[in-house]
């Protein structure tokens, strides 16, 4: 049985631009080559030899740091849905800015014309 999939990449001017999918929305910055994409599963770095198809990249999750710390008690869900909501909200932010800046260079442009 197959799954539903669903993605869509909007540059916003080159070198930026903003990905939606199922999972959420994400924001990359970069060339071809080499970009940086921040999302609601963390950051992931991306480098490659364009045309060849040899790519190298990492990804940073974000985290609550239970896993890298030493606590006698772990994380409550309650705190872990906090801290979840807190990056994504950091995150939509993040791409909130990036869309004003992207309209007030367009503006800036087409206003020097």
């Amino acid at each position: 049985m197959g799954n539903f999939r669903f993605y869509r990449r909007v540059s916003i001017f080159p070198g930026l631009s903003i990905n939606l999918s199922k999972s959420g929305p994400s924001l990359t910055v970069g060339m071809r080559g080499a970009h940086v994409t921040v999302g609601s599963n963390g950051v992931r770095k991306t480098v490659g030899i364009p045309g060849t198809g040899i790519y190298y990249t990492s990804h940073s999750g974000y985290h609550s740091g239970a896993h890298s710390a030493h606590v006698d008690t772990p994380i409550t869900d309650a705190q872990q849905t906090t801290a979840h909501s807190l990056a994504q909200l950091i995150m939509v932010m993040c791409i909130v800015g990036a869309i004003a800046l992207a309209i007030a260079l367009v503006g800036s442009i087409a206003g020097g014309k």
